[in-house]
C-alpha cells in the first residue's frame, strides 16, 4: 500500500515538471516570436520604404548567374556569397533624379563590397560602391570610364563584420553625395562627366543593392524624392 502512495505520488511530481518544462518552453518560444515579429516594425519616415522586412515584395533576387542564396529573416535580406555578385534588384517605379536613399548594411563574411548601390542619375547609371577593392574603398563607379578605385571619389574607410552603418545617398540635378554613418564621404558634381557602371551589375538597373564575394544584410531601405 505503501509503495502505490509513493508511486501515485512520484507521478505527480514527473507531472508537475513536465507541465513546468513545457510551460517555460512556450513562454520561451512565444518570447523568441515575439522579438522576431519586433525586429520587422518598421519605423516611420519621412519617405517610403522599399523594403517591408518580411518579402521580397517588389524585388526580385538578381539573376547575375554568380549569386548565392538570398533569404529574408528578422527583418533583413541575407545576400549570401557567391563565385561573384549576390543581390537584389527594386522592380517598381523609381526615381531618377532629385531623390534620396537610406538604408543599413553590414557584412558577416568576406572582404569585398558589401554594398554596390546601382541607381539612375536621370537616364545615366552609377553605382556607390562601399567596402570594395579588398574591403577599405568607398566612391563612384564609373566615372569617365573609371573605377571608384581609380577616380576623384576614391575615399578609404575601415569596415569592421557584424557592424551595421548607416548609407545615405543624394541625387541632385548636378550632384551625387553620399554619407556613411553621417560622414559626407562622396559630394561629386556629374555634370560634364560620363556616368555609366560595370557591366557586372548591368541587371541591378534601375536600382539595385549587391555584395561581391560577401555575405551582407540590408534593412531599412527607404527613398524619399527631394522639392
Amino acid at each position: 500500500m505503501s509503495f502505490i502512495k509513493n508511486h501515485h505520488f512520484r507521478n505527480i511530481i514527473i507531472l508537475f515538471i513536465i507541465v513546468l518544462v513545457v510551460n517555460c518552453t512556450g513562454n520561451k518560444a512565444q518570447q523568441e516570436k515575439q522579438k522576431v515579429n519586433k525586429s520587422i516594425e518598421l519605423e516611420k519616415v519621412d519617405g517610403t520604404y522599399l523594403f517591408n522586412g518580411k518579402s521580397l515584395e517588389g524585388w526580385e533576387i538578381t539573376q547575375f548567374g554568380t549569386q548565392g542564396p538570398v533569404t529574408i529573416s528578422e527583418g533583413k535580406i541575407i545576400m549570401n556569397y557567391g563565385d561573384g555578385a549576390t543581390g537584389v534588384t527594386f522592380k517598381k517605379d523609381f526615381p531618377k533624379v532629385n531623390y534620396e536613399v537610406n538604408l543599413e548594411a553590414q557584412k558577416t563574411s568576406g572582404n569585398d563590397f558589401f554594398c554596390g548601390m546601382t541607381f539612375p542619375v536621370n537616364d545615366d547609371f552609377c553605382s556607390l560602391i562601399v567596402g570594395g577593392w579588398g574591403g577599405p574603398v568607398v566612391g563612384l563607379s564609373c566615372i569617365n570610364g573609371a573605377d571608384a578605385s581609380d577616380n576623384s571619389t576614391q575615399i578609404l574607410k575601415r569596415f569592421d563584420k557584424n557592424v551595421w552603418y548607416k548609407i545615405r545617398l543624394k541625387v541632385t540635378d548636378s550632384r551625387i553625395i553620399a554619407w556613411i554613418d553621417g560622414e559626407k564621404l562622396v559630394d561629386f558634381e556629374y555634370q560634364d562627366h560620363e556616368l555609366t557602371i560595370r557591366p557586372e551589375v548591368t541587371l541591378s538597373k534601375p536600382f539595385g543593392i549587391c555584395s561581391w564575394i560577401t555575405t551582407a544584410e540590408l534593412r531599412n531601405i527607404w527613398v524619399r524624392k527631394l522639392e
